[in-house]
């Protein structure tokens, strides 16, 4: 995953490109729907949680990793992208 943040004219907002997001195992037809599911909880945990120091300052970041992610057989497209989102978001205060 390739993150870039930008600020923004408002003091502590970030706007953040997510330029691919490869999803293994998971259904083609999924896609979209995950990484909408990624988009709002990521959305939810910065403005709730906050921005982290490294995306605060500018900086892009070329790959995060958010580790391995175990879900249970026929998780919903939601429940993949918000432990996604989850764990990217961990793994950017780092």
């Amino acid at each position: 995953m390739r993150i870039d943040a930008e600020q923004t004219t408002s003091p502590g907002t970030v706007e953040l490109h997510i330029g691919e997001l490869v999803l293994h195992g998971v259904a083609p037809t999924d896609g979209y729907a995950v990484g909408d599911a990624v988009q709002r909880e990521l959305t939810r945990l910065l403005a709730e949680s906050g921005i982290p120091p490294e995306l605060a300052r500018g900086s892009g970041i070329e790959r995060v990793d958010g580790g391995q992610l175990e879900l249970s057989a026929g998780a919903s497209a939601q429940t993949i992208g918000a432990g996604i989102a989850q764990a990217v978001y961990g793994s950017l205060g780092r």
